[in-house]
């Protein structure tokens, strides 16, 4: 499992920037400076790191005039019409929902959501993997007084007795807990982006509609299930009551989150989410670069699903490795390599214009987004050779 730090550490900046090389101090003659890095070129490289495609800031401007493409009605105010309105519809219909809002953060979204579903009841369900739970502190109870009960199953079906235990404790106790809410996490960043299977969660949400419980989906990461055999979002969507999606993990805005549901959830968020202090003066630069990462992405990332088992045979094929696999995973394995495929490996890959991981121990994480379609199978795979 890849912790947060490693993570987000994952490509390392200075990789993508302009090699500089240093003359260190010294007494008497210096000696020669070591070689600079061939710098690396951002959109020319395959990074088998991160979910999103690596670019340079610099590039933003730039990337905003292309999307806005002479559009004179992308700006918002206050997160009203313009882009923001259309990226709105544009969700609520591609996750079958009646109305979607645009949050500034992902962890704002999420909050919104189970404020909103749990209301008096003051408890919450969720894994004890999850974001909400671990990344977020104590943002549930300290902004809405809602206790968080983490639970055992991470994605698979222990999930569906875990939350049948907590139910049924109920009954046993003089003083039960009222459960307001369930908050699911999938792809599971935690859990290397394994996820939960549709059938799993529609035994899940049986339970809480028994138990008038609300259901909130934290799909940061959703759409990267795209090309996973059977996924459709609006499927996947349709047992809960709420959906937050991000904007920038991998569908290349600078910022924001969206969240979906019903009008009457929606509208509360809204308000909710004025009183959090997110109803920034304006949000349409985030939208109108999800907008365009969002025409056809569905189809982009299937593309990415091909390349990435491609790559997985290829290498499993290679003498001093060993691919694991995560189980109902969405875009991340694991090659466990011999120290003589792992030693120089990052090396070999930069000059070939690959990025890869650090190897901790043997095992290195592969991430696959959409620079893998950038070079052939064969040539990717070619820098693990000894």
């Amino acid at each position: 499992m890849v912790s947060r730090r490693a993570f987000l550490q994952a490509v390392p900046m200075g990789a993508l920037s302009l090699a500089a090389a240093g003359t260190p101090l010294a007494l008497g003659a210096a000696p020669a400076p070591a070689p600079a890095e061939k710098p690396l070129q951002a959109d020319k490289i395959v990074a088998l790191v991160g979910d999103d495609v690596p670019t340079r800031s610099i590039w933003l401007p730039h990337r905003l005039d292309e999307a806005i493409a002479g559009d004179t009605e992308v700006g918002d105010i206050y997160l009203q019409e313009g882009a923001v309105g259309k990226l709105e519809k544009r969700f609520a219909e591609l996750l079958g929902k009646e109305d979607a809002a645009f949050m500034p953060t992902g962890t704002m979204a999420n909050q919104i959501a189970v404020r909103i579903l749990c209301g008096d009841r003051r408890h919450l369900l969720l894994q004890k993997e999850s974001h909400v739970y671990r990344d977020e502190e104590d943002a549930t109870p300290v902004l809405s007084g809602i206790n968080p009960v983490p639970i055992e199953g991470g994605t698979g079906e222990q999930l569906v007795a875990s939350i049948e235990a907590a139910y049924n404790q109920r009954s046993e106790d003089p003083y039960p807990l009222e459960v307001g809410a369930i908050s699911l996490e999938s792809p599971v960043r935690r859990l290397d982006g394994s996820t939960i299977a549709l059938d799993t969660i529609l035994r899940i949400a049986a339970i809480a509609k028994k138990n008038g419980s609300g259901m909130h989906l934290d799909g940061a990461r959703l759409l990267l299930m795209s090309g996973m055999q059977g996924f459709d979002p609006k499927a996947y969507a349709a047992p809960f009551d709420t959906v937050y999606v991000s904007l920038y993990k991998y569908l290349g805005a600078p910022f924001g989150a969206i969240l979906a549901g019903d009008k009457a959830h929606i509208d509360r968020a809204r308000h909710v989410r004025h009183i959090f202090g997110g109803t920034i003066f304006r949000g349409w630069p985030s939208a109108v670069l999800t907008l365009r990462g969002l025409d056809h992405f569905g189809e982009r990332f299937a593309r990415v699903r091909t390349a990435g088992e491609a790559l997985l045979v290829k290498l499993a094929s290679m003498p001093g490795i060993r691919i694991e696999r995560v189980e109902r995973g969405s875009n991340i394995a694991v090659a466990v390599l011999d120290p003589n495929v792992a030693d120089g490996l990052r090396e070999r890959a930069r000059a070939a214009d690959i990025v890869v991981g650090k190897p901790d121990s043997g095992r290195l994480h592969l991430t696959f987004n959409e620079t893998l379609l950038r070079k052939p199978t064969a040539t990717i795979a070619q820098v693990f050779a000894t």
